[in-house]
């Protein structure tokens, strides 16, 4: 069992154990990273997605959806999916296309088997990849922002047209269509 040796708080350092035994060491509380974790034994069959960095040790069987965050693939981890995040690092098994607009890790325990898009990979020795790599350019990732901003400036212009007359509507979305 875990017991916390010293917690700093305002600069005043406050013993949780009386008699504790641990290493005297300062500890500093921090607020804690949010991530969803999926247990050994849980196994999920469709499509996740989440606003959250995940770590992933059970098994997953369909799509993993989450362009702003981390997934994590635990040693225990098996992942039958297509995965498009922000950053993936594997140490289990996948076996799906991975898409990151930031970084793949596979570990030196980890096994992908499917093409990697990405713009920064890194392999450890022992690691397993088999399929196709497409390393792109940081400028390709700065017009896909681009494109996601306007998109999005798109998306919340498009409630102001609905207020405009009806016949007026038309023009509208073929601007929309043109662009």
């Amino acid at each position: 069992m875990l017991q916390p040796s010293e917690y700093t708080f305002n600069g005043k350092s406050n013993p949780a154990t009386p008699n504790s035994n641990l290493n005297n060491q300062n500890k500093t509380i921090s607020a804690p990273i949010e991530q969803a974790t999926i247990g050994r034994t849980l196994v999920i069959k469709g499509e996740l997605t989440a606003a959250e960095a995940l770590y992933i040790d059970g098994r997953i069987e369909g799509k993993i959806s989450m362009p702003d965050h981390r997934v994590t693939i635990g040693r225990n981890g098996s992942v039958q999916a297509n995965i498009n995040a922000r950053e993936v690092v594997v140490m289990g098994k996948v076996n799906g296309n991975i898409n990151c607009t930031d970084r793949v890790d596979i570990r030196s325990e980890g096994s992908v088997t499917g093409d990697v898009s990405t713009i920064r990979l890194s392999v450890e020795d022992g690691a397993v990849l088999k399929g196709g790599i497409e390393v792109r350019s940081a400028e390709h990732r700065q017009q896909q922002n681009k494109q996601q901003a306007q998109s999005k400036s798109a998306e919340t212009a498009k409630p102001a047209e609905a207020t405009k007359p009806t016949s007026e509507a038309p023009k509208a979305i073929g601007a929309v269509a043109s662009a």
